[in-house]
């Protein structure tokens, strides 16, 4: 695989993985600007190691352990000011936090797996409303429906995008 391939693969990974890394370390830091700068910290020591990445690895876990080493670094630095963590409550949340997101990748997943198999109608309405956060009168309007049958109709996408997820993971 050529180098710029690599690259490619690994930037594409780390874009990916951005906001969990920023809930990650705000969840052991607890205020935004100050995730935000360790969020920061560790994309610049992932870049740095981005030659001890290989595709198809888990890339996931490599990051998060990077970011708990960057999130201990930030606390030690910080020692003085009035930093809500110590280093030993720092390791044990990033433990709990680290099974947390590996839990919510096995989510994902199967909801990305569910989404797939759905109608372009149930799609559009679900991006809509959740990426697009339009209002629920807006995509009525906009798909010629009443506003009560989307309701309805996003409550019947909501159960069973998480009757099909919890299915997928059990198969998992």
């Amino acid at each position: 695989m050529s180098d710029t391939h690599q690259t490619e693969i690994f930037v594409q990974q780390l874009t990916e993985c951005q906001g969990r890394l920023f809930g990650y370390i705000y969840s052991m830091l607890g205020e935004h600007s100050r995730a935000m700068d360790v969020v920061q910290e560790t994309n610049l020591v992932l870049w740095r190691k981005k030659d001890e990445f290989r595709a198809g690895a888990a890339f996931m876990p490599w990051a998060l352990a990077v970011a708990r080493y960057q999130v201990l670094a930030h606390v030690r630095d910080q020692g003085r000011d009035k930093c809500l963590l110590d280093s030993e409550l720092v390791l044990a949340l990033s433990e709990e936090v680290e099974q947390q997101v590996d839990q919510l990748e096995i989510m994902r997943l199967a909801l990305r797996k569910c989404m797939s198999d759905l109608p372009r109608e149930k799609m559009d309405m679900l991006q809509l409303r959740y990426y697009r956060a339009m209002p629920i009168a807006g995509i009525a309007k906009s798909m010629g429906r009443k506003v009560e049958a989307v309701k309805v109709a996003l409550l019947r996408l909501r159960r069973g995008l998480a009757d099909c997820m919890h299915r997928r993971m059990l198969e998992s």
